[in-house]
C-alpha cells in the first residue's frame, strides 16, 4: 500500500530539518512519498506580530523554496508545497509546486488580507487548482473559505486543532463543502474517528506534522483503528494524489 506523508516541514536556514534526516524516518515506517513545506521559521520572523517584512526575508523566502524544488527534482515521489506570506508573491507558483502552504498562529504576524495582492495571490491558486493547506484562526479560516468560494480544495491541518478546535469547527460545518479536507498530523483517534463517522475516508489525508511528530508514530495511531484496506488507502496515499496531480472532477 503506497504511503505518502502529506505534512512535513523540511528547511535548512534557521532550523536543522534537511531531507537527509527525514529520509531514513520515511523509510523506516514504510513511507514512500512526502509533501514538503518550509518551516515558518524560514519565510516570516514568527515571535514579533509586528513584524515588518524586509529584503533579508525574502530572499530566505526564495532559498527556501528553491531547496524543496531542489529536494523534489531529485527524489521520487517528492511534492513541493509553497509557503505564502505578505508579500503575495504569483511568480513562482508555477515553478513545479504542487499545493500551497497558508500559515498564521494567533499572536504572530497577520496575514494582510486587505492587500489587494492578496487577492491576485488567491485568484493565481484558484486557477491552478493548487490545494491549500490552511492553518489559521478560527475566524480567519471561516472567512478564507468562504473567499475561496469552493474554487480549489483546502486543507485543514491537524483536523483542526489549530484552526481553532475540531469540534468548534465540526459544529460550524467546515467540512460541508466537498472542496473542503483535513489531515491527520497530530490529532488523537476521537477526532479522527469523528471525522470518518460523518464525512467518511474521502476526505481524510495521512500526515505527521514532522518535526512535531514523528511519521512512524503518527501513521500507527491511524492504522491502528482498524480501517478497511480500501478506505486506508484513500487516507494514505488516494486522497491527496488526486488533488497534487489535479484529478478531481
Amino acid at each position: 500500500m503506497l504511503i505518502i506523508d502529506s505534512h512535513i516541514h523540511c528547511g535548512v536556514q534557521n532550523v536543522n530539518q534537511p531531507f537527509t534526516q527525514i529520509t531514513p524516518l520515511l523509510e523506516t515506517a514504510g513511507i514512500r512519498g512526502a509533501c514538503l513545506f518550509a518551516p515558518v521559521e524560514d519565510i516570516y520572523f514568527r515571535y514579533d506580530r509586528h513584524f515588518d517584512d524586509n529584503q533579508q526575508w525574502r530572499r530566505c523566502r526564495t532559498r527556501a523554496h528553491a531547496y524543496l524544488l531542489d529536494v523534489a527534482a531529485r527524489n521520487e515521489g517528492v511534492y513541493p508545497y509553497y509557503f505564502v506570506w505578505n508579500d503575495f508573491d504569483v511568480t513562482d507558483i508555477d515553478r513545479s509546486f504542487k499545493g500551497i502552504k497558508w500559515h498564521h498562529h494567533e499572536g504572530e504576524p497577520p496575514y494582510r488580507y486587505q492587500d489587494p495582492r492578496c487577492e491576485v495571490m488567491i485568484d493565481a491558486i484558484c486557477d491552478r487548482r493548487l490545494p491549500i493547506v490552511l492553518e489559521e484562526t478560527f475566524h480567519q479560516t471561516l472567512t478564507f473559505i468562504e473567499r475561496i468560494a469552493g474554487r480549489t480544495p483546502v486543507i485543514i491541518p491537524h483536523l483542526g486543532l489549530l484552526n481553532g478546535g475540531f469540534d468548534d469547527l465540526l459544529a460550524a460545518g467546515i467540512w460541508n463543502a466537498a472542496n473542503i479536507y483535513a489531515d491527520t498530523a497530530l490529532a488523537g483517534r476521537y477526532e479522527i474517528e469523528a471525522f470518518l463517522a460523518t464525512y467518511g475516508p474521502d476526505r481524510l489525508i495521512f500526515g505527521s506534522d514532522y518535526p512535531f511528530g514523528m511519521p512512524a508514530s503518527q501513521l500507527g495511531n491511524l492504522t491502528r483503528i482498524g480501517l478497511d484496506a480500501s478506505d486506508l488507502n484513500k487516507i494514505l496515499s488516494g486522497n491527496i494524489l488526486k488533488l497534487i496531480d489535479n484529478t478531481l472532477p
